[in-house]
């Protein structure tokens, strides 16, 4: 059988047909709960044993779907758009969600390029690829450093802090601002903004559209007096692209650059706050912040659960009968820990960096924007241990509560204690 070609802009798909997922709801598994909150690895564990490597899922208000668990499966999903397609009007169970269902912001259609498909996505992924690719990273190095010292001069002197709140989460937002090239009076709204549109509040709407309408006066401004920034090199991209286009996927290089990024902080410094692997580190010993980085992309990935592909006809993957329009959500997390890449017994990912923690194929997250998460992540870690090498932890290891999401996983907080550190004007 011919597979089906990629989608054009001109040939969208049609509504899927109103049918079921293929998989008995009595069997499938809330992925949502407590579990998620406290050990998700071993919920994936049990349901690998279960189920195999695609196990059936309710997401919230039990909407069926398949989570996909193994390495190798994750892998064949991803590179094989064809039969499995990103366009989430591609999904069969349209007609049962509610207008105010809570996961609409993770599964509903909109025009970014986070949706394109064939050479549609390749051209609006290309154009961001290409405007990320030519960023400076010894400026934007520079930039983080500023951004972190100004975090830390506001606790230094008190000899105590919440890792997350107070830093990690402050960071990536007010970087991402400077190269998209927003002017430094904007930074603040943006990052307010920003959290609002993502908390599912009755503000998020507004808050979302006047981010949107910072993003139009900027490429109104980029228009008549272009800079070295990501906006104005999408501007003068050789493939066209329009406004409306530059806007939002400038929206999702932002709002895909925050909570991921700023999560990447603060599990690696509670990775080395609380694992003897990593916490000569902090006084400078043998562990690179690097190579703490790239564990907790293995073991404690920031994007846990991705949602998703739509298969494109009937097929079966991994014994499971999967229907034209079914929901398949990646399994980031659960694939980093497949015993078959990645026995329990080996405990240390050193250099190596096949994980899926920013998936694979043509929607991963773009090369250039992976490694400006990466100079921004180690560049906030570096400078905290520069500034505060002797943080300890402030409460014990049990205590630390994680975000109970699904789909993310990041500390609610990381306090610290610290010797009172000096600040320019200012004392202990």
């Amino acid at each position: 059988m011919t597979e089906p070609t990629p989608l054009s802009s001109e040939d969208q798909p049609d509504p899927a047909p109103a049918r079921e997922p293929s998989h008995d709801h009595g069997g499938a598994v809330p992925l949502y709960g407590p579990r998620f909150q406290n050990d998700p690895a071993e919920l994936y564990r049990e349901m690998r044993k279960r189920f195999g490597a695609v196990a059936p899922v309710l997401l919230d208000g039990d909407v069926p779907a398949w989570l996909v668990l193994g390495y190798r499966e994750l892998h064949y999903v991803t590179a094989n758009t064809n039969l499995f397609a990103r366009d989430s009007r591609r999904w069969n169970a349209w007609p049962r969600i509610p207008p105010d269902w809570p996961l609409l912001t993770l599964l509903g259609f909109n025009s970014s390029m986070m949706h394109t498909e064939g050479t549609e996505h390749q051209r609006r992924g290309g154009a961001i690829s290409d405007a990320l690719a030519d960023v400076d990273q010894f400026e934007l190095r520079s930039h983080c450093e500023q951004v972190a010292d100004g975090l830390i001069d506001a606790f230094a002197g008190s000899g105590e802090a919440d890792l997350v709140a107070g830093y990690a989460d402050q960071i990536p937002l007010p970087v991402l601002a400077k190269i998209v090239g927003l002017a430094e009076s904007e930074t603040v709204g943006v990052v307010r903004d920003m959290n609002l549109s993502v908390e599912g509040t009755a503000e998020a709407l507004e808050a979302y559209e006047r981010n949107r309408g910072r993003m139009q006066r900027l490429l109104g401004l980029r228009r008549e007096y272009p800079a070295s920034d990501v906006a104005s090199r999408l501007i003068a991209h050789p493939a066209a692209l329009t406004d409306s286009e530059i806007v939002e996927d400038m929206l999702v290089l932002m709002g895909a650059g925050q909570l991921p990024t700023a999560y990447w902080i603060g599990n690696a410094l509670q990775l080395m706050l609380t694992d003897d692997r990593f916490a000569l580190t902090l006084s400078g010993g043998r562990r690179s912040v690097r190579e703490a980085l790239n564990e907790v992309l293995w073991a404690d990935t920031p994007t846990q659960n991705m949602a998703g592909r739509f298969a494109v006809r009937d097929t079966r993957l991994a014994g499971q009968h999967i229907k034209a329009g079914d929901l398949l959500i990646l399994g980031l997390a659960a694939a980093n820990s497949d015993p078959r890449v990645r026995p329990d017994s080996y405990a240390d990912s050193g250099g190596n960096q096949a994980h899926m923690s920013f998936s694979h194929g043509e929607h991963r997250c773009p090369y250039a924007a992976q490694e400006l998460a990466e100079v921004i992540a180690e560049t906030a870690i570096e400078v905290l241990l520069d500034r505060l090498p002797d943080m300890t932890l402030a409460v014990a290891d049990d205590a630390l509560v994680w975000r109970p999401s699904p789909w993310m996983r990041g500390l609610i907080a990381l306090p610290v204690r610290f010797t009172p550190a000096y600040v320019a004007g200012g004392v202990p």
